[in-house]
């Protein structure tokens, strides 16, 4: 029996050597994504299966993770409990300067960025009857912001303040974005901002009722001191096939936040290279993915980044000759 347990004793010590050595071969990295009902979770899963496909190339194994979003995806980067993280590009901002919930931390110097992913753009959706034709149209109207301390209300109010407006000027409403097609299409309202994704269920909503809706352009030379003053904002395109029924002839300009791609410094740039070349020179097929995906192109997936390009990132960029038109601040 001692010989029989001594030689047990041998096989499992050289088994986990050999799972040892075997495993060595092999880099990690856990993509934080948001709910699994959300665009976020497709996307971490989509990439994770780009790398995945080719481990034997990379040498590089990735999973996904359903988390609570922006703000702890963030966080796990920067603790080292996660590899890579999706989040809104004003948290990235933010986390950046060390704002919000970073207030108490100070400037988070670790984060860095990837690339950008889809637009969530700042959506103004207005009765025809309305009037409301520029966002200049809005001043003296009803018009829902959104709830305190939403996302959208900051947006509107920005986008507002970029044309000499607050919400003073207008009669403004404060209620969740989800309730607004409803009160749009009982006339008690003119008009709502809403920052999402497209196609929304909210807007086909509003644009499919009784009442005919156009989606309104956000769109001049305006915005250009907004951007400057606030890189995490981009300029977006709402698509209007998504919104047959709308007032709309053509798709609309507007601005918006962008979903990220965010790392730690502290992550390989053999990892960050492998992943940021897969999506880049699978991009059509990536775009599949969901329809939020289909206005995405190398150049606008540099756009709405605060935090500096990880190394890894900026070595495909040179590669492709795409960091001629990233900023150089991003560069550092």
């Amino acid at each position: 029996m001692k010989k029989l347990s001594l030689f047990l004793t041998v096989i499992l010590v050289l088994s986990l050597a050999l799972f040892s050595c075997g495993k060595g071969k092999s880099k990690y990295a856990t993509i934080g994504t948001g709910g699994v009902t959300g665009v976020y979770y497709p996307t971490g899963g989509a990439i994770s299966k780009m790398i995945n496909a080719k481990s034997d190339t990379y040498g590089i194994r990735t999973s996904v993770e359903s988390t609570g979003g922006s703000v702890y995806n963030i966080n796990a980067v920067l603790s080292g409990d996660l590899e890579f993280g999706i989040a809104q590009s004003d948290r990235q901002f933010q986390a950046m300067m060390g704002l919000a919930e970073w207030k108490d931390k100070g400037e988070q110097k670790k984060l860095r960025s990837v690339f950008s992913i889809h637009p969530e753009a700042l959506t103004c959706v207005a009765s025809v009857k309305s009037g409301i034709n520029t966002i200049k149209d809005l001043k003296g109207k009803k018009v829902n912001l959104g709830n305190p301390g939403s996302g959208q209300l900051e947006n509107s109010k920005d986008a507002l303040e970029a044309f000499g407006m607050t919400e003073k000027d207008l009669k403004a409403e404060h209620i969740k974005a989800v309730e607004a097609a409803g009160l749009l299409q009982d006339e008690r309202i003119d008009a709502y901002f809403y920052t999402v994704g497209h196609p929304n269920g909210s807007v086909k909503e509003a644009t499919s009722g009784r009442i005919k809706v156009k989606v309104v352009e956000i769109a001049g030379k305006e915005l250009d001191a907004l951007i400057k003053k606030d890189p995490f904002y981009a300029r977006a395109v709402i698509e209007m096939k998504n919104y047959p029924s709308a007032a709309n002839k053509k798709d609309v300009n507007t601005i918006g936040v962008k979903a990220t791609l965010v790392t730690s410094s502290d992550v390989s740039a053999d990892v960050v290279y492998a992943i940021t070349k897969e999506v880049f020179e699978n991009l059509e097929e990536f775009k599949k993915i969901h329809p939020a995906f289909s206005v995405l192109t190398k150049e606008n997936m540099l756009e709405g980044l605060s935090a500096p390009l990880h190394p890894g990132a900026v070595k495909y960029f040179k590669e492709a000759g795409l960091d001629k038109i990233i900023k150089p601040d991003l560069l550092k």
